[in-house]
Parts: C-alpha cells; structure tokens; sequence
C-alpha cells in the first residue's frame, strides 16, 4: 500500500455536501461520475496538490431505495493507492480476504479498483470489518514519486 487515494462521503443531498466541501473547505470540484449500475451520482473533488493530492467523493444514490446504498453509512468507503492491484488481489485472496462482486474495473477516476467487502464470509473470511476499502491501481507518476523519496530518504 502506497497511501491513501480517496474518501468516500455519502449522503442525500450532494448540494449540501458541495457547499460544506467546496464552498467553505476550499476543495475544488474536478469531475463527476453517474452509475446506474453502481447507483450513484457523484462530485470528485481533490484535496492537495500534485502526486499526494487526495479525492474526496461527495456520492448521493440515483434510487434512494436501490442498491447499493451509497449513502449509508455516511462514510462510504476508503480508496487506497496500490503499486501493483493485480499482485495484490492475488496475494489477499490467497489469505482469505473477501472481495464484492465485479473484479477488477475502471473507477470513476479513471483507475483500475476493486473493493473489499466489508464483512467477510465462509469461504473469505476477512472483510473489512465493517468498512468498504477501495484498492486503487496507483498511476507510474506517483510509484516513481514514492520511489524517489524513497531513495533519497530511505523507506520506512
């Protein structure tokens, strides 16, 4: 795991969440994103500048009653930045780890993601643990960043 990529906040009215996000906390809005099949409506927003810029997601459901429930709960999920998805797909699932259904597909962002249960299962017991993780493929700009550094200041 290389650092975090995003924060997922959900709620019913993206207006409200814009104001709070946008208008008082400065984060500037940079895209938006609809999924039927994902049942969701978003704002992608960033927070900082260049390779360690953060995304935060103000996410509301196109159906308040379908599936899935974007906006419960509130924090909808956690997206992670990973130096190489495919590996690590492989390496957690051989440990167990739960994905949802879907696999490996282009996010809203335009990066390869998969997502991590939150609750585990009989034949994948590790989930989440209650919290929805976004694994992120982590573009070549930011896995050479993070190696620079780490060669002038050592890994930690």
């Amino acid at each position: 795991m290389l650092g975090v990529q995003q924060i997922a906040v959900g709620g019913t009215d993206r207006a409200v969440m814009r104001r709070l996000w946008c208008e008082l906390l400065g984060l500037a809005r940079v895209g938006e994103f609809e999924s039927v099949r994902e049942n969701v409506t978003e704002d992608i927003l960033e927070c900082g500048q260049g390779t360690g810029r953060v995304e935060v997601d103000l996410m509301q459901p196109l159906d308040f009653a379908g599936r899935p429930r974007v906006h419960e709960p509130a924090l909808n999920h956690i997206g992670l930045w990973i130096d190489d998805l495919a590996a690590a797909v492989a390496w957690l699932s051989e440990r167990g780890v739960r994905f949802t259904p879907g696999g490996v597909r282009k996010g809203a962002a335009g990066h390869d993601v998969c997502f991590i249960h939150p609750k585990g299962a009989d034949e994948a017991p590790v989930g989440g643990g209650g919290v929805l993780i976004e694994l992120v493929q982590a573009p070549p700009e930011l896995i050479a960043a993070i190696d620079r550094a780490n060669a002038l200041y050592g890994a930690r």
